[in-house]
């Protein structure tokens, strides 16, 4: 897995183009998607137009996508890697990873993120996280899938994937991890286990909705100690952010549609921090205090057995 992706959470079908054709001119190879982006066709026409061009070939790119929560059911895992997989144009999927660890019923409308009934949150008590790896897992046999993996899990949680494998442990989560939420803890938990770690939200999120809970998005691009360092090296606080993250082997996805921020986000390797530096920026975090996104403002969403979200 490249250490640098582009996120594309919250890219409006009509942003995609410029940014991947931006994102993949300036050398990721690494796109990071979900069912519930519904950007995925759109993805995968970019991404048509160059394989077609022979610019790249399918091997060179690295699609990571994911099981919606209202598809956290076993019998629905094939449905929704068949679906990803026609709007993605490709033959297989080199990461799939189930978004969450609370199941919600299907809803109407399928841009419904978050269904409510009665005025709560239409969960599914049923919910088998288990199963639902188990099912992932016939999908690698079946060569519809590279690696799997999960989004927003805790430890417990991935332990108990573990011990209910039959073949495939989990080999990446997906989180959030900043400078104000580094997540100490399932750094140590994943590197024992030799878990992949993704970081989503690596510069804090700012544009994130408030709905989704968690404290107000960290003004970390404005943080004195982040501009201050940027300034000595004459990068942007971007820079310092994702260079912070990536230099502890965290594989990290920032979103950007805009060209010369999608460039300047993967340049990061071209400068050194100082140890005073890096102790300075750890210093910036704030433990389970800096997380952005929680769903805990989501009615009814607590009363799901695999809730709450922990470090």
């Amino acid at each position: 897995m490249p250490i640098m992706g582009l996120g594309t959470w919250q890219s409006t079908p009509e942003e995609i183009d410029t940014a991947l054709d931006a994102a993949l001119e300036a050398g990721y190879r690494h796109i990071d998607t979900a069912f519930m982006y519904f950007n995925e066709t759109s993805i995968g026409n970019a991404l048509k137009r160059w394989f077609d061009s022979g610019k790249l070939n399918r091997e060179d790119v690295f699609i990571t996508t994911k099981l919606p929560i209202y598809g956290n059911r076993p019998q629905d895992v094939p449905k929704f890697v068949d679906r990803s997989l026609r709007a993605l144009q490709l033959d297989y999927l080199d990461c799939y990873l189930i978004h969450g660890p609370i199941g919600v019923n299907m809803p109407e409308d399928e841009k419904d993120l978050f269904p409510m009934k009665d005025g709560k949150l239409d969960i599914d008590m049923t919910t088998d996280l288990v199963g639902i790896w188990n099912a992932m897992e016939d999908e690698v046999d079946a060569g519809r899938i590279r690696t799997i993996g999960v989004s927003n899990f805790n430890e417990e949680q991935i332990r108990r994937l573990n011990l209910g494998a039959r073949k495939y442990k989990v080999a990446v989560n997906q989180v959030e991890l900043h400078a104000e939420f580094q997540q100490k803890a399932m750094r140590k938990f994943c590197s024992r286990h030799r878990i992949v770690i993704m970081a989503y939200g690596p510069l804090g999120s700012p544009g994130r909705n408030p709905a989704l809970g968690g404290n107000p998005p960290p003004s970390l691009l404005e943080n004195p100690i982040v501009t201050k360092i940027a300034e000595r090296h004459s990068v942007t606080p971007a820079q310092v952010l994702l260079h912070h993250i990536a230099q502890k082997g965290i594989a990290v996805i920032p979103k950007s549609v805009t060209p010369h921020r999608i460039q300047s986000n993967r340049e990061i390797f071209h400068f050194t921090l100082s140890p005073a530096e890096y102790r300075a920026l750890d210093g910036l975090d704030k433990g389970p205090e800096g997380r952005s996104f929680s769903m805990e403002r989501i009615p009814g969403v607590k009363d799901h057995p695999e809730f709450p979200l922990k470090e």
